[in-house]
């Protein structure tokens, strides 16, 4: 992974940009001298290096996305049209799972195509997916997205279920179950979530859609700024900005959700969004050379 080194001599700080990466067993540091000074860009100039370390995988993504995107323009309409259906359902149950939901993929499939409620499950968890795939077949038909767009999803998710906290930036600290890191306080919020817009609408013409997509999401999800479902909404986040792209969509399996967690973790801790970059960027690849 892409890290920032800092090197003392004397008195002056040096500072360098690290890779290590294993050949053949054995382990092989590459490096790339920045000089005594940080850029204000410092972030795009370690996602350069990042893309040229991954140059492999970039250009086989964009092999594996051609190939998709032509197929899908021997498809009919209406086929398309069911994809993206599917599509809803399965992002739907896999997101609210990974949160807590009790439904399984057969009752979300049920509940949102043919409208039968499953029995013994919590009415919450009913709800919630209902209203978050409704969300996802809205959402990716928005042009532009930004703090209101954000909220109104929140809103929408959870207005059924909690409607104390739907659609309103937290006023209270909050702590990730089984996580060091702490998000920032409440009166942090509103900064950060300006910075971080103002970042995104900078960068989306500037970044490749997929470091968009796992950046922004890694960005939001670090400011969590609700009191819940703040993963729910960074995925959105991510599906849409790959879909505005004209990207495949990607979906994070519940089934592997420990190393997903895992990647936030040590990316959050280390303050290094390149860290949950490196596991997006491969398995998003691994899910299209699947398909």
């Amino acid at each position: 992974m892409v890290t920032l080194v800092k090197k003392k001599i004397g008195k002056k700080t040096f500072y360098y940009l690290r890779h290590n990466v294993r050949v053949k067993g054995k382990c092989k540091t590459v490096e790339r001298y920045l000089g005594d000074k940080l850029s204000k860009n410092i972030e795009y100039i370690m996602l350069e290096f990042f893309r040229e370390i991954h140059k492999k995988e970039y250009d086989y993504l964009e092999k594996l996305v051609k190939q998709q995107k032509k197929g899908n323009k021997k498809l009919p309409k209406s086929i398309l049209e069911k994809n993206l259906k599917d599509f809803g359902i399965r992002f739907t149950y896999n997101t609210n799972r990974i949160e807590g939901s009790t439904l399984s993929l057969k009752d979300t499939l049920n509940l949102i195509q043919e409208g039968i409620t499953p029995s013994n499950r919590p009415l919450s968890d009913v709800k919630e997916a209902e209203n978050h795939y409704k969300v996802f077949m809205e959402a990716i038909n928005e042009k532009r997205i930004n703090l209101n767009t954000v909220l109104y999803w929140h809103y929408k998710i959870f207005k059924d279920t909690k409607p104390d906290i739907a659609g309103k930036i937290r006023t209270y600290q909050v702590q990730i179950s089984g996580s060091r890191f702490i998000p920032p306080s409440p009166v942090e919020l509103n900064p950060l979530l300006k910075d971080f817009f103002r970042w995104f609408n900078k960068n989306i013409n500037k970044y490749h859609p997929v470091e968009l997509a796992g950046i922004a999401h890694f960005k939001f999800v670090s400011i969590h700024p609700f009191g819940d479902g703040n993963g729910r909404i960074s995925r959105l986040i991510m599906n849409w900005i790959l879909n505005q792209s004209n990207y495949p969509m990607y979906i994070i399996p519940y089934n592997k959700r420990s190393r997903y967690y895992s990647a936030l973790e040590r990316g959050h801790i280390k303050n290094n969004p390149l860290i949950f970059q490196t596991w997006f960027l491969k398995n998003y690849i691994k899910t299209l050379w699947h398909k």
